[in-house]
C-alpha cells in the first residue's frame, strides 16, 4: 500500500506532463507549479511515503531472507525505490531550488531548461518507482506457501 501511495503522485506528474510541456504557456506553468502551493502536499505527505516505500520492501526482504526468489524481488524493489529518491535529489531538487527563487513578474531566463528538468526528472523518478512496484508485486507473488 505504501509503495502504491508513493507511486501515485509520481504517476500523476507523468500524466499531466504532456500538456504542461506542449500546450501550457510559460506563465501558466510557472503560476501553477511555483506559486499558490499546488504541490505542497506532494512534499508534506509524499516525502514520508517515499521513505516508507524504501523501508517497507527492505523490511519485507529481511523477513523473506530465507525465501528466494521472493527475497531478491523485495530487495530489488527497495533498491529501486531508493534509486528513485536519489534521482529526485539529483534531477528534481536542483530545479525546485531554482523555482524557489522565482517571483511574480517576467518569465525568468532559463525557464525552458528548468521546466524540462523538472518535468523529465519526475518522469525518471516515476520509471524507477514503477519498476520497484512491479518487483514488489513479484516478491509477494513469489512467496512460498507453507
Amino acid at each position: 500500500m505504501v509503495a502504491a501511495l508513493s507511486l501515485g503522485p509520481s504517476f500523476a506528474h507523468v500524466l499531466e506532463s504532456a500538456p504542461r510541456l506542449t500546450q501550457w504557456s510559460p506563465a501558466l506553468w510557472r503560476e501553477t507549479t511555483v506559486f499558490n502551493g499546488q504541490f505542497l502536499l506532494f512534499a508534506v505527505i509524499g516525502a514520508p511515503l517515499d521513505i516508507a516505500a524504501i523501508a517497507c520492501p527492505g523490511l519485507l526482504a529481511w523477513l523473506l531472507r530465507e525465501d528466494r526468489p521472493a527475497f531478491w524481488f523485495a530487495l530489488v524493489a527497495a533498491l529501486l525505490y531508493a534509486l528513485s529518491l536519489v534521482l529526485w535529489f539529483v534531477l528534481v531538487k536542483p530545479a525546485n531550488d531554482v523555482l524557489a527563487t522565482w517571483v511574480p513578474g517576467p518569465i525568468p531566463d532559463g525557464f525552458e531548461a528548468i521546466r524540462l528538468r523538472w518535468e523529465t526528472g519526475h518522469m525518471a523518478v516515476t520509471a524507477f518507482k514503477t519498476a520497484g512496484f512491479i518487483s514488489l508485486a513479484l516478491a509477494l507473488l513469489a512467496i512460498r506457501r507453507g
